[in-house]
């Protein structure tokens, strides 16, 4: 969807519009104005947008609704990780068959991380946001709960990300997963994960992360040498609609098509989601249609 540019013609025709309102002694015109812009149709059942700086809501349809999150989910993973104290970016995890295993089992999304190698946490971030790999969360998840059991570890971690959410203040939300994957209890709204990316993006890393179309990271194999892994965002805002920086899709079976959006421009920043939309060309018609209302507004 492009954004319309007015020519100069309309310009003129607005200018004299406005001369004859204002010689007339009405001062009414910019109420009118703001009621001439339309509320947009989505085709999503869940749908908010903010003022990223100001907190104000712009726009909300089910905005309170609970609903399945799928891969948006990850946005609370990514939160954990970089909240963690004295946490190192840079230190390396080894990639254990149970994560490609979980991969294969559940037919999911998939950073294709390769058993025995060792990559970083800062990699796995990427892993985890760009392809969505369901193997970098479960990685994430296990370095970063704590127990003496790779289950426990994971419990721990998912236990984390909701005394996060209750942190934020996020009242109807609840993860039952470290990637989506839920068990019947993972759910947010379209204004909980908004809240939840927004307070995400106040990390550089974080930031750094989702606004990135593609990257190529180079990581340690089991023997010592090395090898390069390739990621391409599945946020496809990202080189279509101008000032994009960010944040995350997510897709299944209960939780149809989700996109977390922002964008920035003239320096004000719009933040949004939509929660089960029709499609992956819907949901991102649905988030520019957000977008383009948001910073009109």
């Amino acid at each position: 969807m492009k954004t319309g540019i007015k020519g100069t013609r309309g310009v003129s025709v607005a200018a004299v519009t406005a001369g004859a309102v204002l010689s007339a002694g009405a001062f009414a015109a910019p109420a009118q104005a703001a009621a001439t812009l339309a509320t947009p149709t989505i085709a999503a059942k869940g749908g908010y947008v903010m003022n990223n700086g100001t907190g104000k809501t712009l726009f909300t349809k089910g905005a309170d609704t609970r609903r399945s999150t799928g891969s948006t989910t990850k946005i609370m993973t990514a939160r954990v990780v970089l909240a963690q104290p004295n946490l190192n970016l840079d230190s390396k995890v080894t990639i254990q068959k149970a994560y490609s295993d979980y991969i294969v089992a559940n037919t999911a999304s998939s950073a294709h991380l390769i058993v025995g190698d060792k990559v970083t946490v800062r990699q796995l971030l990427y892993g985890l946001m760009l392809p969505s790999g369901c193997d970098a969360a479960y990685a994430l998840a296990d370095k970063f709960g704590s127990g003496s059991t790779r289950s426990a570890r994971v419990k721990s971690f998912i236990g984390k990300m909701n005394s996060t959410a209750r942190g934020l203040g996020l009242t109807n939300t609840h993860f039952d997963s470290f990637d989506g994957i839920g068990n019947g209890s993972n759910y947010s709204t379209p204004r909980d994960i908004t809240k939840l990316a927004s307070n995400a993006m106040k990390y550089s890393t974080f930031r750094t992360v989702v606004k990135t179309k593609s990257t190529k990271q180079k990581v340690t194999t089991r023997n010592g040498g090395y090898r390069y892994m390739s990621w391409s965002n599945t946020n496809n805002l990202l080189g279509s609609y101008s000032g994009t920086i960010g944040v995350k899709t997510g897709s299944g079976p209960e939780a149809k098509y989700c996109l977390v959006f922002a964008a920035t421009r003239g320096g004000k920043t719009v933040i949004g989601t939509v929660l089960a939309s029709s499609s992956v060309a819907n949901r991102t018609s649905d988030a520019k249609k957000l977008m383009d209302y948001g910073f009109r507004r």
